[in-house]
């Protein structure tokens, strides 16, 4: 990667995944970076599977960083009112937010900056005021320890929908798990689950509620500044690729500052429209799992907000398909020649209307 000598500084704000991420990746192509953390609660328990783990052992040149770490094999899933669970093969590893972003840490300074930056990247809150968050849901998810059952086996994961959301149990060791409820308490889902409920002993601890619905900020960048991260877009842990995602968005964000200069606010555009198609592309993920999760009114009523969200992600992108001016080289953006035309995720409402 080649020194950027032109680069002043960059002030990137998170602790993150994202937030490291770039922060590594513009201190190691010459570029002056500290990272100011203003702290938040971490997720307890996510999965990462084997083409992120990959991805940020790229990123980072070190390949002792999933070593130690509990393993997934399968997952046992029961999506759908009465559905049979189906076993399917799984390969990921379960880790803490707090142990990962502990690993991925950067050597690079922390706190006050002894420079003026010449961009920000915020991978956390807040934003500038000129942002707003589109917000497509409003569900939450309530993140409870579990002491699991005796015969159950820890290489497995599962997964259950309900009436009034669903629940995802993640083994983290031998009798050990956190179990995510999404939708309503996880008593009350409890209470009604077929498969899940079974699997656990008790409940030990509650590591509090996150948000686990899609959203985004608009606008997602200007001149000197840009969102990344959870910052920049939130997915619903219901598909599963949030880390992959934020890794994705911090090395495209780090390639676009450092590309500014040469190549202009055209950049900006290309992150703009780069990150709506993802968004759109999850959101379209999270259509067919919240139309075939139930049919009462709850799922209903989230399927309503993720289709707003497909219809906004649409408005924003307009009606021809987007044509995409640049592509990443390793780490570094540069001019695509020619031009690449990107499809638009077919509207399955339309093609049904």
């Amino acid at each position: 990667m080649p020194v950027n000598p032109v680069l002043s500084g960059v002030l990137v704000r998170g602790g993150g995944v994202a937030a490291h991420c770039v922060a590594h990746l513009l201190s190691r192509a010459g570029v002056p970076v500290t990272l100011d953390d203003p702290g938040r609660a971490r997720v307890p328990a996510i999965m990462i599977g084997d083409a992120t783990q990959a991805l940020i052992t790229d990123v980072f040149a070190r390949t002792a960083l999933w070593d130690g770490l509990h393993r997934i094999e399968r997952r046992i899933v029961a999506w759908g009112h009465s559905a049979a669970p189906k076993t399917l093969p799984h390969s990921a590893i379960v880790i803490s937010e707090e142990q990962l972003t502990t690993r991925l840490r950067p050597n690079i300074p922390a706190g006050v900056h002894s420079f003026a930056p010449q961009w920000t990247i915020h991978a956390s809150p807040p934003l500038p005021p000129e942002v707003a968050e589109r917000d497509f849901g409003s569900r939450h998810a309530q993140a409870v320890a579990v002491q699991l059952n005796n015969h159950m086996d820890p290489a497995n994961c599962w997964i259950e929908s309900l009436e009034n959301g669903w629940l995802f149990l993640i083994p983290n060791a031998t009798n050990q798990g956190w179990l995510l409820a999404v939708g309503h308490e996880p008593e009350s889902l409890l209470a009604a689950s077929r498969i899940i409920a079974p699997e656990i002993a008790s409940v030990t601890s509650t590591a509090g509620l996150f948000p686990a619905h899609p959203r985004m900020a608009d606008p997602i960048c200007a001149p000197g500044w840009l969102a990344c991260g959870t910052a920049a877009m939130a997915f619903d842990p219901i598909c599963g690729d949030g880390t992959g995602n934020a890794v994705r968005e911090a090395i495209l964000a780090q390639a676009v500052i450092r590309a500014h200069n040469d190549l202009g606010d055209g950049v900006l555009d290309h992150y703009r429209i780069r990150l709506l198609l993802g968004f759109l592309r999850h959101l379209e993920q999270c259509r067919q799992f919240y139309s075939t999760g139930h049919s009462t009114d709850w799922w209903r009523g989230q399927l309503a907000q993720v289709l707003d969200g497909i219809a906004w992600c649409r408005c924003q992108l307009g009606s021809a398909p987007p044509v995409v001016q640049y592509r990443l080289s390793g780490f570094d953006l540069q001019p695509a020649n020619p031009p690449v035309i990107h499809p638009l995720p077919v509207d399955a409402i339309a093609v049904k209307e």
